[in-house]
This record gives C-alpha cells, structure tokens and sequence, in this order.
C-alpha cells in the first residue's frame, strides 16, 4: 500500500485530507507528518497553514528529526534555511552529518547573534577549519570569540599568517562575481580540494608570450609557468651547481637559471649573453651579478606561484577579479572552474589577454567554451582565428566557428595538422567552396 507521502505528491487524495494534513491533523508516524507538511508548504493551497504547523510543531519530536541523518533532505533543508530556522533545533542540525558543510560555512558568515552563539558551542563548527573561517568573517563576533577562534584553527594545524590573510581577503569588499556565485563557491570551499593547475603536464609555455601582453608599468607579481611547482626543486638543485667551481660550464649554468626564471623552450636557455666589446670573456663579478639577477627573479616567480597555491578557492577568485595579468594568466589555468571563470569576469581584463587564452593548449576545454559563449569577446576576429586553430577547443565549437573564418585563415587551417581530421576537411571544403564562387563572380 503506497504510503500518505506518496498519494499526496501524485495529488490522489482528497483535498479535505490535504487540509487535514496541513494542520498536521492525520494519524501517521511523525516522520512521515512532517515530511508531509513540508511537502505542503510547496503547494498556493495550503502553504500558509502548513509553514503554522511546523512553527508549532512539538519540540521534541522536531529536534529528534533534525538530528537523524535519514531524515529526508527536503525536511532538513526546509529546518535549517533562515526562513525556518528554529533556533532550538540548530543544535541538533549542526551535529547531523546529512546537513552539508557549504550550508554551514554560508550560515555562519551572516549567522545573527544568537546562531553565532549556538555554532560556536557545536563541536562540529569547531572541527572544520571552513567553518572557523568563516565565523571570523562575521559581524556579531565578539573580540574573545574572535581569539577563541583563532586558538581553534592553530589546534587545526594552521599557521598565523595563513589565518591573516585569509581574514584579510574576507574584509574586502565582495565582487560582483562572488555576491552572484555565491552558493558555489561555499560548496567549493567546503570540498576543501587543493590548488591545480590545468594542464601541468604539459611542455610550458614560453614567458615571452606572456611578456607579450604584459604592460611595462605593471611588474609581474606571480609565476607565468604552470610548471612552477616543479621549479621549486630546481632552483635549489640550479644554485648548487653554479656556485660550484667544478660544476658545469657558465654558459649551462646560466642556462639552467634562465630555465627556472621561466623559460621553457631551447632558445631561451642555449646562449648566454655576449661578454662585453673590448673584453675577451666576462669578468667574474659580472657573469655572478647576471646569474644571481636571473636566478632573483626565478624565486620571486616561484615565491608569488607559491602564495597563490596556499590560497583557497574564495581567495583566488578575488585575485583573479582584481589581480595582474601574470596572476590571471596562471588562474585562468586553475582546476576549479569558478576561478578560471572568475578571470573571463574580471573587468580588468584586456583583448590581448583573451586572444592569449584563445590559443593556449593547456587550458580546460570549459574555458575555451566560456570565451566562445561571449558575444564581447567573440567580436574580436583573433580570438575567432584563434579557437579554430587551438587543438583543445572543442569540436563542436571548432566546426561551428569554421563557418567564421576569411578565406586565407580557411587555408591556412586546412593544411593546419595540429588539429583534428574533420575540422581541416571542412576548413579546406569551405574554402574551394568561398574561391569558386569567387571566381564564379
């Protein structure tokens, strides 16, 4: 026999059972009469008098269900959005392992006085480092609150300085992109994933793209090479070997540098500079001022790598919205897709840099979507050029923007073999296609 719950969603009883139930009045084990009633609260009917009877419901009975992980998520969810919320029974929802982390992490950023004081005795809150966070965040906090925090998140293994900045990151004001993503972007924090990049396996790209499209005025302030990860253990291996006498020659020393400063292809790192007119080799003093210059900026580069890797999702998407270019040319490559998308919202970015992104090889396919998606910057006729001939770009995309293409890009495509079968068939289809009529006229 199909349970009350059943008929009343299929719409098979009465409506004066549905009156009945939404005052709560049927002979059915609790359970099933709440689910019931917040079933109900969906419904133009008898929403109103079912929301009355839940307000009222019996105590007991209410914290008994919000505290059991197989209460149906409907009825959980129903209990613990700010509508809702009974105070008595947060306690209770905190502690179920059913309630999902990002719920918390948002409630406790605009929690009131007295749900902040309800969290901060949850044993649960105070285990998550995601929801310590993101109490600190909040305005009702009290200064020893606040300390009690803090020795929370250390006993977590966390150290000071990641503490600061992750409140300073906070205080800031919120981007558009974040008020808009909120909900997401709690989830992606409560996943707690690590920092990625896109892509890390692949040959680097060389900086001098990059530097391209770099401003004179605006230094860089991060590492342009995705790889820098495994720059960290070069570098340390690269200074070894130049300050040993026996170690390789000066110019493979002064390669090796170059390499970890962000080169990634052989010209960059084969010949090192001519000694000066009129001198037959370079002084000492000045072949050991150029290796250390260039292995200075190799461990600035890995050092702003680094600081970006320690943040967590919230922190670099604010960073891919307001930061430099060199910062947005490595976030664009992150694992999370809200990061990345972050960087195609950010109003700071440049034509030049999405013509960049456009035909690079070591993004996500989801990138390269979102660039296409956007009327602005499909505009640019580079950026169409540029997604035809990226062999990351999807194929649906890649055949759709063939259509596009002026008649030189369609031959220069067709005899492209970087990229797949099909799109150069088409590409060279449509240009006998576009040169006979052409001749035709």
């Amino acid at each position: 026999m199909p349970k009350m719950i059943d008929l009343i969603r299929e719409s098979a009883v009465p409506a004066s059972v549905m009156r009945s139930a939404a005052r709560g009045a049927l002979s059915l084990p609790t359970g099933e009469m709440i689910e019931i009633l917040v079933h109900l609260t969906g419904n133009p009917l008898f929403a109103e008098q079912a929301k009355i009877t839940l307000a009222g419901w019996d105590e007991s009975s209410s914290i008994a269900a919000a505290a059991d992980p197989a209460t149906p998520w409907e009825v959980l969810s129903y209990m613990i959005s700010p509508e809702n919320l009974r105070p008595k029974l947060l306690p209770a929802l905190l502690e179920n392992s059913s309630i999902r982390e990002s719920l918390l992490v948002e409630m406790a950023q605009r929690a009131s006085r007295e749900i902040v004081e309800i969290m901060l005795r949850s044993q649960r809150v105070k285990r998550s480092a995601h929801n310590v966070h993101a109490l600190l965040t909040n305005a009702n906090l009290k200064a020893t609150e606040t300390q009690q925090l803090h020795d929370a998140l250390r006993s977590l293994g966390e150290e000071t300085t990641k503490i600061m900045a992750y409140q300073e990151a906070h205080s800031e004001e919120k981007t558009q992109y974040e008020i808009e993503h909120a909900d997401e972007i709690a989830a992606a924090e409560a996943e707690s994933a690590p920092f990625e990049i896109f892509g890390q396996d692949d040959e680097l790209e060389d900086l001098e793209h990059l530097e391209a499209v770099l401003p004179a005025d605006e230094p860089p302030t991060a590492a342009a090479s995705g790889d820098a990860a495994t720059t960290e253990f070069q570098v340390q291996a690269e200074s070894e070997t130049i300050s040993s006498p026996a170690g390789a020659s000066d110019g493979a020393a002064v390669a090796l540098v170059e390499f970890a400063a962000g080169g990634s292809k052989a010209e960059n790192t084969a010949t090192p500079p001519a000694p000066a007119k009129g001198s037959e080799t370079e002084s000492d003093l000045e072949r050991l001022t150029r290796i250390r210059d260039t292995q200075g900026k190799s461990r600035e580069r890995l050092t702003s790598f680094q600081k970006i890797a320690r943040m967590g999702v919230r922190e670099r998407i604010q960073l891919a919205v307001k930061g430099t270019k060199e910062e947005r040319f490595i976030l664009i490559r992150d694992g999370a897709r809200l990061v990345s998308s972050a960087v195609l919202n950010s109003p700071k970015l440049t034509e030049a840099e999405v013509e960049y992104f456009s035909s690079m090889k070591n993004v996500s396919d989801t990138v390269l979507r979102e660039i296409a998606r956007s009327h602005k910057f499909m505009k640019n006729y580079n950026v169409i050029r540029n997604l035809t001939g990226n062999p990351r770009t999807p194929l649906d995309l890649s055949l759709t923007l063939v259509n596009h293409l002026l008649v030189g890009d369609l031959k220069n495509l067709s005899s492209n073999k970087n990229i797949s079968d099909t799109v150069r068939k088409l590409a060279l289809k449509r240009y006998k296609d576009k040169t006979e009529t052409k001749k035709g006229g």
